[in-house]
């Protein structure tokens, strides 16, 4: 069943630019996963314009630091069609490290055929150092 749009491409732009997370577009060519669309909270939380970025593959943010967990969590989702919440470390184009909790959600056309990838990209870096801290002095006190 397709339903008729409630609101104009323009306010639906406006309204995802508005949004303090990332949101992303992306679709998927052999194992890359290109952005073909970028809000403006991606570019406040990363520091990259859109016109930098677009039709790259996403792993950029890693930069170098590609062995983490939340990695293996996003390719196996990836593999499998299924959507994903993972925290990954990502850095800005200027370097610094932000902690990303990253949500993948498939989009499948009206043949069920995946089509794209949605994925919103929250700045969790408060929350993950203060994790950090708690559990570094916990071990300090012997504490569990």
């Amino acid at each position: 069943m397709k339903r008729s749009p409630l609101i104009s491409p323009d306010l639906l732009e406006r309204i995802v630019d508005a949004s303090d997370d990332g949101i992303v577009v992306a679709e998927q060519e052999g194992d890359e996963t290109i952005l073909i669309y970028v809000n403006q909270g991606f570019e406040r939380l990363t520091g990259y314009s859109a016109d930098e970025i677009l039709y790259q593959d996403c792993r950029f943010l890693q930069n170098d630091d590609r062995d983490q967990e939340g990695l293996v969590t996003i390719r196996k989702a990836l593999a499998e069609g299924r959507p994903c919440r993972t925290i990954l470390r990502n850095y800005r184009k200027d370097g610094t490290l932000f902690w990303n909790e990253l949500s993948i959600t498939p989009v499948h056309d009206e043949d069920d055929n995946l089509t794209y990838y949605i994925g919103v990209q929250k700045d969790v870096t408060e929350r993950v150092e203060a994790q950090q801290e708690l559990e570094r002095v916990k071990a300090e006190h012997g504490l569990d």
